[in-house]
């Protein structure tokens, strides 16, 4: 009996925890940013996901730093084991790569040309079996082929060091440099924040130990998220007092690995990797998005069909072939976080990779006219703007630039509720600050989804089995292997039809 007490007494706790945690996440801050000095790293999949960031905008972050990372789209053609596990990937590897480089430029991601001019820092472990030396030496190259010269990148291979964040002090819980084990942050005698952000800024004031806890901010990251499974509620913002106080700041984005998001190691990637220390001394904002685990199998884009059960950043397509592009969901939303912070008065700069200043951000952004499967937003001029842009959740939803000051957004779930951003783009399409949200819900009634075994799907009538695998009925889609292990969420959206997916 005492024993069952305290278990709920626990449950209750950790319910409350949970609560208050949901409760104290306040809307994203506006902030004045000097747009020319945005930046971006991340270790492991943070890292992949530093360099996608880096390539598919270009002309947002003028800084690029990935530890223990792969190339651009690198497992978009290759079963994702073919990008780690210190794995040689070969020039033809490179060059289809390449080609996704060349062919999206301008389109699906920024002018390939903007590339040229980022500043590009690189680190990795020579004891770091789970990316390795080799892949990285990839990402090298790949820079190299896009223009980068030696000047603007920095390459560090230092020995000893496992698949670990380095740093130069001790934290606690921290494992040891030779070690690739939780929470993957090591004391390696490498202060791998300061030389990241040194190649990006150029010398750095003296750090602060000991950085005010009141400058650390829990946001609601789900206003920008569009419902992705792969993403947290919440994300951290680090604000220093004087970027707080209205003082022109850089930004930069620090992207936690695999199983180091704060549901899982709680908050030692924000406060323990040293960016907020150099961060507070520098005027340095430093936005920690953060990813969550995802049960669900889900088919990628050339790994076949995995879950994410180590809430790594998508780099190997389990959210949508787009998954390295612009228009990528976990992508868009953190360019649209990165935009939120940067459109606070006074911002403005060079434009990160390339172009004037940018527009500021429509007003008066609105939704009305709601269907079933419909909603038109609508907003205020912007002075100088040759068209608009509309984000859905984060993600661009106009195949082109919207040239009226009203957008109706097509092929909407029903009795659903979307958030939708704008952004004005100048007659050099250079995209301005982004909107604040405007909310709105379609009309009629919810889809019912169904959570089970492929096997299960089956024999319930939502799927058929065709050569082994199982497809849901209707959309047709490929649910990954016919079995009682495979566990696939369908969304039913209609008699008979249901699409691999969830429920809001």
């Amino acid at each position: 009996m005492r024993v069952r007490m305290l278990r709920h007494a626990a449950a209750l706790a950790a319910t409350l925890m949970a609560s208050a945690a949901a409760f104290a996440a306040v809307p994203l801050p506006q902030y004045n940013v000097d747009t020319s000095k945005i930046s971006v790293s991340g270790l492991s999949s943070g890292g992949f996901m530093a360099n996608q960031l880096g390539y598919a905008y270009s002309s947002t972050f003028m800084g690029v730093g990935v530890f223990a990372g792969g190339p651009y789209m690198c497992a978009g053609h290759s079963n994702y084991t073919a990008c780690m596990y210190n794995a040689s990937i070969s020039a033809s590897m490179l060059n289809t790569m390449q080609a996704d480089i060349n062919n999206w430029s301008a389109t699906a991601i920024d002018n390939k040309a903007n590339v040229a001019n980022q500043k590009v820092y690189l680190f990795v472990g020579s004891s770091d079996y789970t990316v390795g030396p080799n892949p990285m030496n990839a990402v090298k190259t790949q820079y190299t082929n896009n223009g980068v010269s030696a000047a603007n990148m920095e390459w560090v291979q230092r020995s000893g060091t496992a698949h670990v964040f380095p740093t130069d002090f001790d934290a606690t819980g921290n494992n040891a440099c030779s070690s690739s084990a939780s929470p993957y942050i090591s004391n390696c005698g490498y202060d791998g924040a300061k030389a990241a952000l040194t190649k990006f800024y150029g010398t750095l004031n003296a750090r602060n130990d000991a950085p005010a806890a009141a400058n650390y901010i829990e946001f609601d990251q789900s206003a920008y998220s569009n419902g992705n499974p792969g993403m947290a509620s919440t994300a951290w913002l680090y604000v220093p007092a004087s970027c707080a106080s209205g003082t022109q700041c850089k930004l930069h984005v620090a992207l936690h690995g695999c199983q180091q998001g704060t549901g899982t190691i709680g908050d030692k990637f924000v406060k323990n990797t040293g960016y907020t220390r150099w961060a507070d001394t520098n005027g340095i904002i430093v936005l920690f998005p953060q990813a969550k685990v995802d049960n669900t199998s889900r088919s990628t884009a050339a790994s076949g069909s995995l879950a994410n059960p180590n809430g790594c950043w998508d780099w190997i397509g389990w959210y949508g072939s787009n998954f390295a592009q612009k228009a990528g969901t976990q992508m868009a939303a953190i360019k649209a976080m990165v935009d939120r912070i940067a459109s606070g008065t006074g911002s403005g700069g060079g434009g990160g990779g390339g172009g004037g200043t940018p527009l500021p951000a429509p007003t008066g952004v609105g939704t009305s006219g709601a269907t079933a499967s419909s909603m038109v937003i609508a907003w205020s001029a912007v002075s100088g703007a040759s068209g608009y842009n509309v984000y859905r959740g984060g993600s661009k939803v106009n195949a082109s630039l919207v040239g009226a000051t009203s957008y109706t957004d097509t092929g909407l779930a029903s009795a659903t509720t979307y958030s939708w951003t704008v952004a004005a783009v100048d007659a050099n399409g250079a995209e301005g600050a982004m909107s604040s949200p405007a909310t709105g819900t379609t009309a009629g009634v919810a889809a019912t989804c169904f959570t089970a075994s492929n096997y299960a799907h089956t024999t319930a009538g939502r799927a058929y089995q065709q050569g082994g695998y199982a497809y849901a009925n209707g959309s047709n889609q490929n649910m990954g292997l016919w079995n009682t292990f495979v566990t696939t969420t369908l969304k039913q959206t209609g008699p008979n039809y249901y699409v691999i997916g969830t429920c809001p």
